[in-house]
């Protein structure tokens, strides 16, 4: 934004002193050019008026003298009678150097005025010489006069016109440098304050304290949401806490007075003290899975850089085991390194989880496979399987909470995965595998180019819950 407010305010400046200072040097310098040929003009008229009663008289030795009188330094002057033979000439003028054609002495004589023309750096006037006011032709005046002084003139003019230009532009690239500085600046930093609480510092607070009063304002206002936010986070986390430590406890005490009741009952009894047993521990799951949810919608973690490809190959080797138990294929590819800016350990409970919906689902024989490479956009990982797969309904209802097509699951599994990719920044689908089966792509935001601080995590971790069942 800076770099656009210094560069309109420069097109501004420019475009105005463009606007003013070459309109007042073509209008100057026209001025200078038209008072130097009317004054060069008035000389040669001034000159055939001193020679005329010479060439009348036909005292032509007198003519130098006259000639000399009005001649300014450096104008060259021919005279030259009706016959086209030069009468005088001073200043240097011979009749070898005449500036002009026999031709053009000859119509100036035609015209009865006076002709201007630049030759070689020069101005030339011809002018008629009259015998009296309205008499006839007796002769021509030829002066040339040099414009290295109405040229040094212009340029002097356009050399203190552009040290003006230069001057005003220089005063405003100040003013607009100052001036993106003074609104850049804290935007700026309000911007990076942003970063960070998005990154997971809760803490941070904007610094703001320069600028337009429209971002101070802006800036106390971040601060306050800042605040409010950090205040409902951490409520948040505690109540969860609480309800975690408040429910877990008496389902526990209550488990154990079931199994104490069953030891001297009836096998009747027994039944239905194991039937009230399996009810609390399927309440106990469905707690957990509810915390778990809770969890990964408010954990507001600082992004790291974290290598998919060991984190694909670390929890594909941890679940291994069950998969062979099972009878199921794990396989793995990665395209190479590949990283990705996640908050710290949720690349891994995501993998937990869909590996776990996965193997349970894929019946022994199949496969479950999971890759890894970079897209355009980022980082994408796909968890593919084999198994019954899911109905186009059941896709579009499967990241809901309680969604579960597995009798007796808790089918919070995909939520809690499509929580912790999306606060990450990423986005989570489901579609049909090839030949049948179901594929989970996950696409996560990748290493940007910039340099970023290291990251740390400021939340605590949301528990892997295989039970967590998609079906």
């Amino acid at each position: 934004m800076a770099r656009r407010i210094i560069l309109t305010m420069l097109a501004l400046i420019g475009a105005l002193l463009a606007g003013a200072v070459i309109p007042l040097g073509l209008l100057v310098g026209g001025r200078e050019q038209n008072a130097f040929r009317e004054g060069t003009i008035m000389s040669a008229r001034t000159q055939a008026a001193l020679v005329e009663d010479s060439l009348v008289d036909h005292e032509h030795y007198l003519l130098p003298q006259y000639m000399n009188r009005v001649r300014h330094p450096g104008d060259q002057v021919w005279v030259y009678g009706l016959a086209g033979r030069m009468l005088a000439g001073v200043g240097g003028a011979t009749a070898h150097n005449l500036p002009v054609s026999a031709a053009a002495k000859a119509a100036a004589l035609r015209t009865s005025g006076s002709v201007a023309a630049d030759v070689g750096g020069r101005l030339v006037v011809i002018t008629t010489v009259r015998a009296g006011t309205i008499g006839p032709a007796i002769g021509v005046v030829v002066l040339s006069r040099a414009t290295h002084e109405l040229d040094e003139r212009l340029r002097a003019l356009w050399a203190w016109l552009a040290a003006v230009g230069a001057a005003g532009l220089i005063a405003g690239t100040t003013i607009a440098i100052m001036l993106a500085r003074w609104v850049g600046r804290p935007l700026s930093e309000l911007d990076a304050a942003a970063q960070r609480l998005g990154g997971g510092a809760l803490d941070t607070r904007s610094q703001a304290a320069s600028g337009p009063p429209e971002v101070r304002r802006l800036a106390n206002t971040f601060n306050t949401m800042a605040a409010r936010l950090e205040a409902l986070v951490h409520g948040n986390q505690a109540t969860m806490a609480d309800v975690s430590h408040q429910l877990r406890t008496p389902l526990a005490a209550l488990r154990l007075r079931l199994d104490l009741l069953s030891q001297d009952a009836d096998e009747a009894t027994v039944s239905e003290l194991a039937g009230a047993q399996d009810e609390i521990v399927r309440l106990s799951r469905l707690v957990d899975g509810l915390l778990a949810v809770a969890r990964a919608e408010s954990v507001v973690t600082e992004p790291a850089d974290i290598s998919v490809n060991e984190v694909v190959h670390d929890r594909a080797a941890a679940w291994r085991p069950v998969a062979e138990e099972r009878e199921v294929e794990l396989a793995t590819r990665c395209a190479g390194p590949v990283m990705a800016r996640l908050g710290e350990g949720h690349l891994e409970q995501v993998l937990d989880n869909l590996l776990a919906n996965a193997l349970e689902a894929v019946p022994a024989g199949g496969h479950v496979r999971v890759s890894a490479a970079p897209t355009g956009q980022g980082i994408r990982v796909t968890v593919a399987d084999n198994g019954p797969g899911m109905s186009p309904q059941q896709q579009q209802a499967a990241f809901r909470r309680f969604a579960s097509t597995t009798p007796g699951g808790a089918g919070l599994g995909l939520a809690i995965v499509h929580r912790l990719v999306t606060s990450n920044g990423g986005a989570a689908a489901l579609s049909d595998t090839p030949g049948g089966g179901l594929t989970v792509d996950l696409d996560l935001p990748g290493v940007p180019d910039r340099p970023r601080r290291p990251a740390a995590a400021t939340a605590e971790r949301v528990d892997s819950l295989p039970f967590l069942n998609r079906r």
